[in-house]
């Protein structure tokens, strides 16, 4: 597919943002009744037509029983937006007890105003793994309290920090304890997670996940079930995110909405909000005809037999349930972990979109995202395609990205600040970095090894199906001739600094807009662009 070469001008609404929201959120509903007409007509005459109802489609999608249409476009970038959020203090309360006790992520209803539109009823709760890290509450921690796996504060099971390593509490790390080399600590360019402690008393500064139909079943806002909102950390813009989503969008993979907005809690006020749009049913249907499944922070990608709950900690279904399941993922996992490599090399493009695969880890280097399908928090949904029997990795949770070493090569394996000892991806890393298994059925030292590779003294990095297709030379060269075209595409032609350009317009539209802080986080991210073009511009995998 062919990358557009012009970003669109700063502040000018896309073409879908200049058609009524509630025409365009139905239009597929008008555009089939006036199809159906124009059938009706010119075939059928005045034949009689007898009506059959079916129940399979009508448990492939959820029923929708009403879509608010709201004031404005939500994700509208030419204009200002405002959300605010009123709960009981006592609900809060009983949420914060569940979630220190062990770690469960429990709705509270809460009335919702978004640009003018009064919500009664929407569900509310925390959202985040290790942005929750050190979450404080009476001057208390939550890891202090016992909050276990990925819910409570804490990293997922396997997913240890270095020895000796604390959450942040005060914003510094413990005595003696040193992030990778390039790490920024207070976030990365632009805003991002580390550095800063949240605090319960603070709600307006917390990541919220708000669902739209969890105490009004069928309702959306606009097609949206749920809606992101990031957290304000440090003040943080969030520019890098908000860059890295456009960026995704501009090459042709899926990504997600986005919009900034002002953001109150019980009249409590923050900085504006980054609220993306979050990955659900009506995202799946947009994509097309098929299944969407998310990975999980706690996902291994390893094959555990065929009994389908045994993969509840590795991957959650979000649509067609009751029709589709959970199967093709699990024959995914099984064949890429039991192939030998000639299997994997013949059979993957029958399995896999391997160009958009090759697209999607290009972007992640190319935005020097460590924390992707392989990073500690394991972030990608799965798209499963009915028709064509193939997966898509689609990218999310892109908070990490521009963080780190500008000038890692386009071979280097990233790590949590630069890195990964700057071995090339596919190639055997060194030995403090993996651990290796042979692939079942297979002998020592034949084939794709199975990797947990630990930057930084303990976290888990690393995913089968992503190593495997980097070891492998054709799938390589496909690699390297998407990451040429995206840094043409996205970097030297300009198109990323443009873009940055109308975000950090749009981020100011809105109330409580940090000028200051949005000029000075801006002016780190055009750095780091500029240092990854002077140092990719010589890179072997783009000068090929």
């Amino acid at each position: 597919m062919p990358l557009p070469s012009q970003p669109l001008p700063p502040h000018r609404p896309k073409l879908r943002h200049r058609v009524p929201v509630r025409l365009r959120h139905h239009w597929k509903l008008v555009a089939a009744s006036g199809a159906f007409v124009l059938v009706l007509g010119a075939g059928l005459g005045t034949e009689t037509i007898r009506p059959y109802a079916t129940t399979a489609e009508v448990a492939a999608t959820e029923t929708v029983t009403e879509d608010i249409a709201g004031l404005k476009d939500l994700f509208d970038p030419a204009a200002a937006h405002d959300v605010e959020l009123t709960f009981k203090d006592a609900a809060y309360e009983d949420m914060l007890e569940e979630y220190f006790k062990d770690g469960s992520k429990k709705y509270v209803e809460a009335d919702l105003t978004i640009d003018g539109t009064v919500i009664p009823g929407v569900g509310i709760r925390l959202k985040g793994n290790s942005t929750l890290m050190g979450l404080t509450w009476k001057g208390e921690s939550s890891n202090a309290r016992g909050g276990r796996g990925s819910r409570g504060g804490r990293m997922p099971e396997g997913m240890e920090p270095p020895e000796g390593f604390q959450p942040p509490g005060d914003g510094q790390m413990p005595e003696g304890f040193q992030l990778p080399e390039g790490f920024q600590g207070g976030g990365p360019p632009g805003g991002g997670p580390g550095g800063q402690q949240l605090k319960a008393e603070e709600p307006e500064d917390l990541p919220w996940l708000i669902s739209f139909d969890e105490f009004a079943e069928g309702r959306r806002y606009q097609g949206l079930s749920q809606l992101a909102v990031r957290p304000s950390l440090n003040g943080s813009t969030l520019l890098n995110e908000a860059l890295a989503l456009t960026l995704t969008g501009e090459s042709g993979e899926p990504t997600q909405e986005y919009a900034y907005g002002s953001f109150t809690v019980n009249g409590r006020s923050s900085a504006p909000r980054l609220l993306i749009g979050h990955p659900d049913e009506a995202y799946a249907e947009d994509l097309g005809d098929g299944v969407l499944y998310k990975s999980l922070a706690s996902s291994s990608f390893s094959y555990k037999g065929e009994d389908q709950t045994a993969y509840a900690d590795d991957f959650k279904q979000i649509n067609r349930k009751g029709t589709q399941d959970l199967q093709p993922v699990i024959d995914l996992v099984k064949w890429t972990e039991e192939s030998s490599d000639t299997e994997f090399a013949r059979g993957l493009a029958d399995r896999l979109d391997t160009a958009s695969f090759a697209r999607y880890l290009a972007l992640q280097n190319l935005m020097v995202n460590f924390d992707d399908m392989s990073g500690p928090g394991r972030n990608y949904y799965l798209w499963y395609d009915l028709g064509a029997k193939k997966f898509k990795v689609v990218s999310w949770d892109l908070n990490y990205a521009f963080n780190g070493d500008a000038e890692a090569g386009a071979t280097d394996t990233l790590s949590m600040g630069g890195r990964g000892g700057g071995r090339p991806q596919g190639q055997q890393g060194s030995q403090n970095q993996q651990e290796q298994q042979p692939r079942q059925g297979q002998e020592d030292g034949q084939g794709q090894q199975e990797r947990q590779g630990r930057p930084g003294g303990g976290m888990q990095m690393g995913h089968t199906l992503k190593e495997r297709f980097l070891e492998n030379a054709a799938f390589k060269e496909v690699y390297a001739e998407q990451y040429r075209l995206l840094y043409q595409d996205l970097l030297a032609d300009g198109t990323a600094a443009s873009a940055l350009d109308a975000i950090v317009a749009s981020y100011r539209l809105n109330e409580g807009a940090d000028t200051d802080r949005a000029t000075s986080d801006a002016e780190a991210l055009r750095t780091t662009l500029q240092t990854r073009i002077k140092s990719l511009s010589t890179d072997a995998t783009v000068t090929g």
